[in-house]
């Protein structure tokens, strides 16, 4: 059975589990196992159209399903499916092409450059 992992906010859900088995034979059997064991998952994974949700990444031995098969990726008895949330937030600075430094948006490079020429 392949053990799937919940990050921290959906393990309230798996009655504070950190990893859960799963029966199934591709990630989706896998995914739908787990909902079914643990009502309330499936509002936080999926969308109402029953896809995954567009910000929750899900990883089968490292590798992100949709550099697979997505939910059609098959697996063996010992794989390992990660549920990742993406994170948000971030900087409000903006990174330019090419640059290795941020620059603030409103000041066109010129606060950086300043700053690299007096440091």
């Amino acid at each position: 059975m392949a053990q799937v992992y919940l990050p921290t906010p959906l393990r309230r859900l798996a009655h504070g589990q950190t990893k859960v088995a799963a029966e199934g034979r591709t990630v989706e059997e896998a995914l739908l196992s787990v909902e079914r064991q643990y009502p309330g998952l499936r509002e936080q994974l999926r969308e109402a159209s029953g896809e995954v949700r567009s910000f929750i990444n899900v990883f089968v031995n490292g590798t992100e399903i949709r550099s697979l098969q997505g939910p059609a990726t098959p697996l063996g008895e010992d794989d390992e499916i990660s549920i990742i949330p993406a994170m948000a937030g971030g900087s409000c600075r903006a990174q330019m092409p090419g640059r290795r430094h941020p620059v603030a948006p409103s000041s066109g490079g010129a606060t950086l450059r300043r700053t690299l020429q007096v440091g």
